[in-house]
Parts: C-alpha cells; sequence; structure tokens
C-alpha cells in the first residue's frame, strides 16, 4: 500500500509538473506569435493570441494546433483599390493549423474572422470628395445590409444634393459593392445617372492570406461587419 501511495503522489507530481510545463509553452508561444504578428504586419497595437486544445507540447509534436484565436482592436490598414481602408476591430478563428518544424510557417485548414470598419473610415476609403456613408437602418431584414450614401453632384449648372439608401453586398470574394437601391429622379434629366456616378463604387480589397475571401457584409450603427472565410489559408502569405 505504501508504494501504492508513493507511485501516486509521484503521478500526480508529475503531471502537476507536465500541465505547468505545458501552460508555460503555450504562455510563450502566444506572446512569440503575437509579437511576429505585429512586427511583421507594422501595427500599433499587439494583438491578442489564444492557442486552444490541451496539451499543447503534444500539438507542437503533431506539427498541428487545434485553433488558435486572434483578437485585435485598431492599428489595421487593408489596400481598398488605390486607397487604405482602417480597420478598427478585427477577431480570427483558425483551426486545424499545420505548422513546420521550425515554426516558419502556418497553413489554416479552416479560418473565419470578423473585420469592423466605421463609417468613418468607410467614407475616407470608397467615397469620392463630396460623398459620405452612414448607417442605413435595418430596413425590412433582422440583420441589414443598407447603408445611407450622401453627396452633391451638379445637375443642369446647378449643385443637387441627395440621399440614397444602398446595398452593400461581396463580389467575387474580394471586392466591397455599393449600390443604391433606387434615385428618384424628380422630373431632372441626368440626376440618376449623376447620383449614382457618385454614390455607386466597387473597392477590391488585396493583400489578404492566400486562401482567405471576403464572405458578407453586415451593417450595424458604428460601421460594418465584414466576414472572412477560407480554407488551406496561408498565414505567411
Amino acid at each position: 500500500m505504501r508504494a501504492l501511495r508513493i507511485t501516486l503522489i509521484v503521478a500526480i507530481v508529475l503531471g502537476g509538473l507536465f500541465v505547468a510545463a505545458d501552460r508555460a509553452a503555450v504562455y510563450f508561444a502566444e506572446n512569440e506569435a503575437a509579437e511576429k504578428i505585429r512586427n511583421s504586419q507594422g501595427l500599433s497595437g499587439t494583438p491578442e493570441v489564444s492557442i486552444k486544445g490541451f496539451p499543447f507540447l503534444t500539438q507542437v509534436a503533431g506539427s498541428e494546433l487545434e485553433e488558435v484565436d486572434i483578437k485585435l482592436d485598431g492599428g489595421i490598414t487593408a489596400n481598398a483599390g488605390e486607397r487604405s481602408i482602417k480597420v478598427s476591430g478585427f477577431d480570427a478563428q483558425l483551426h486545424n493549423v499545420r505548422i513546420d518544424s521550425s515554426f516558419s510557417s502556418a497553413i489554416a485548414g479552416r479560418a473565419t474572422g470578423t473585420a469592423h470598419i466605421s463609417y468613418e473610415d468607410l467614407t475616407k476609403a470608397t467615397a469620392d470628395p463630396g460623398v459620405s456613408v452612414a448607417y442605413g437602418g435595418k430596413g425590412g431584414a433582422e440583420r441589414s445590409s443598407q447603408v445611407k450614401v450622401t453627396g452633391t453632384v451638379p445637375v443642369m449648372g446647378q449643385p443637387v444634393t441627395r440621399s440614397v439608401v444602398s446595398t452593400v453586398t461581396v463580389v467575387n470574394g474580394n471586392t466591397i459593392r455599393v449600390r443604391a437601391d433606387e434615385i428618384p429622379a424628380q422630373g431632372i434629366p441626368g440626376l440618376e445617372q449623376a447620383v449614382r456616378a457618385k454614390t455607386d463604387f466597387d473597392r477590391q480589397i488585396t493583400g489578404l492570406p492566400k486562401g482567405l475571401k471576403l464572405d458578407k457584409v453586415v451593417t450595424t450603427p458604428t460601421g460594418v461587419d465584414v466576414t472572412l472565410t477560407g480554407t488551406d489559408v496561408n498565414l505567411a502569405g
């Protein structure tokens, strides 16, 4: 019985040491990953990186992590055509992340995420001078994809200001499209064409990791939430 008790005590102590070593290793890995992301992307803030699953050391030995969550508030810019667009909030969930022995590359078998863009930043990045983008309300849908676009255009030598309700959609997995639902002409020749020339636009988002694409856009009172999805996402890209 004494030998059994000693064996149990040793097993508990070794188990505790393994758990402590495992948690220390994952803490170190999360901090290293956060710093590499911040430095490689030139971010002003450090992202939060959380490696899920236990034990971590076994995952590393198998060269695959079950799930890695990344969150960052502000400090990200993406390319939108010839302009840049600021992302004020970003979070992503990476599943089945395959890593090599030197940790120099990582490929996520599946990835999902959300990027939040404020209307102020959306206006700066996507609209022509004199055009603003704002919340369009829920309309008839519980989760809307509508915004209000306001612009001033010259018609018959006179400035005309119009606000239109526009629908935001994702095209080809890499482009955000804004199109006015309806523009009342009010008997003014060329008004609809002139307003659409200002308020309708496409902006292609480039620089995303290979395998990651835009999925859909949902509008909120503070901005738009862009959902991203992908398979075999090359995180080094």
